[in-house]
């Protein structure tokens, strides 16, 4: 049998092709799953409705929904990055999908950047979403687009790495409950709907440190107060990546 008789020829496809076809791949089942919708899309939607229009919450001077669009838009990308991508990644880890995926030809660190492109492109979803919701309520936002841009890339950064850290580390079950606790607890004491001025200064300067808090803080600064770039929130960001990215790449298990 003479050379060329096969078309095309056999082999794995072009990295880029590949990572593109695995990110579509966890874009769309992302999508389909009805938990993580709620997750990601609903939740956040009916919590800025309700607190921009029911007056349960004092949210200081202007419109709620100038203080709450971007607490809403951290939660957002927490939601996917952090609570989402760590309950879905443990229960791959479980039942032995990421094992057979690492045995492809997409490598393994192709597969993770894969799933951070997943969550990036419903990061772009859920903002056009909110934002639509936000402006119909009256939302007045001003400041620098590419300091916008930076925080929510740091923020997604820093959530992916504790996300993976988490599904890498724990068994699926405990990453489902401690994944959800820290969305709750994050969401009453990160600055997302509560200012963080109603907790005790010590307190106060504790959770300030949180990367939900940061990225909060940080986007409010920006389209509330209309700050040019909020360095404090974006150091506080940088260092949860880097220290979240690290220890999922060094303790993440595949098994």
């Amino acid at each position: 049998m003479s050379a060329g008789t096969y078309a095309p020829k056999p082999g794995a496809a072009p990295l880029g092709r590949m990572i593109g076809a695995q990110a579509a791949l966890e874009t769309r089942m992302l999508l389909r799953n009805g938990e993580q919708l709620l997750l990601t899309v609903i939740i956040p939607s009916l919590l800025l409705v309700l607190f921009s229009t029911v007056d349960i919450i004092d949210t200081g001077q202007g419109k709620s929904v100038d203080f709450l669009a971007p607490g809403i838009l951290a939660l957002a990308v927490m939601s996917t990055a952090f609570t989402g991508q760590a309950i879905a990644t443990g229960f791959e880890r479980r039942y032995g999908v990421l094992k057979r995926l690492g045995a492809s030809p997409l490598p393994r660190w192709a597969l993770m950047t894969s799933k951070t492109l997943a969550v990036l492109v419903t990061e772009v979803l859920q903002v056009v979403l909110l934002t639509v919701i936000a402006f119909a309520l009256g939302w007045s936002p001003h400041g620098n687009p590419l300091a916008v841009l930076l925080l929510l890339v740091l923020g997604t950064a820093a959530f992916s790495g504790l996300g993976l850290l988490m599904a890498g580390t724990l068994k699926a079950e405990a990453t489902l409950g401690a994944a959800n606790l820290v969305f709750l607890l994050l969401l009453v004491a990160g600055g997302v709907i509560v200012p963080m001025d109603k907790f005790p200064g010590g307190v106060q300067s504790a959770l300030s440190l949180l990367p939900i808090s940061a990225l909060s803080d940080g986007l409010r600064d920006v389209l509330q107060q209309g700050a040019s770039m909020p360095w404090g929130d974006l150091g506080i960001l940088a260092v949860w990546a880097v220290l979240g990215l690290g220890a999922a790449a060094k303790f993440f298990r595949w098994e």
